[in-house]
C-alpha cells in the first residue's frame, strides 16, 4: 500500500480494462446507453466562491448612473458622518480621561505605590466617613 498514487491508479485502470474485455457485447451496449443517459442528466453544480466575488458587481453598480441618485448620496453621507462622529467621540473620550488620571497621579503628593496598596483604598473609605 506504500506505492505511489499513479502506480496504484494504473493498476486499477488495467484491472477495469481487463474486466471490460470480458463483458459481452449486449452488456457493453447497455453500459454505453446508461452512460449516455447519465451524462445527459448531469448538470455541473456551481461551487461556492470565497473571496471578493461581489467586487465586480459593486464596481458595476458604482459605474451606473442610477447609483448617484439623491437617496443613495444621502445614505452614504449620513453613514460617513456617523462614522466620523463615532471616531471623534472614541478618540477624545478615553484619552482625556486617561490623561487626567495620569496627571492626577503625577501631581499628587502620595507615591504611586500607595494607590496600588489594597489596604490604602479601604483606609480612604474609612477616613472619608
Amino acid at each position: 500500500m506504500n506505492q505511489p498514487e499513479h502506480e496504484l491508479a494504473g493498476k486499477i485502470v488495467q484491472h477495469l480494462d481487463d474486466g471490460v474485455d470480458q463483458l459481452g457485447a449486449r452488456a457493453r451496449e447497455r453500459l454505453l446507453a446508461a452512460r449516455k443517459v447519465a451524462l445527459s442528466r448531469y448538470r455541473e453544480q456551481p461551487e461556492p466562491v470565497f473571496g471578493l466575488a461581489w467586487a465586480g458587481q459593486a464596481a458595476a453598480r458604482i459605474a451606473e448612473h442610477r447609483f448617484y441618485s439623491a437617496r443613495y448620496l444621502f445614505a452614504v453621507t449620513a453613514l460617513l458622518l456617523g462614522l466620523v462622529g463615532f471616531a471623534y467621540w472614541q478618540s477624545t473620550g478615553p484619552v482625556n480621561e486617561l490623561a487626567e488620571i495620569d496627571a492626577g497621579l503625577l501631581t499628587d503628593e502620595l507615591p504611586i505605590n500607595a494607590y496600588l496598596d489594597k489596604g490604602f483604598d479601604s483606609w480612604l473609605k474609612r477616613a472619608s466617613r
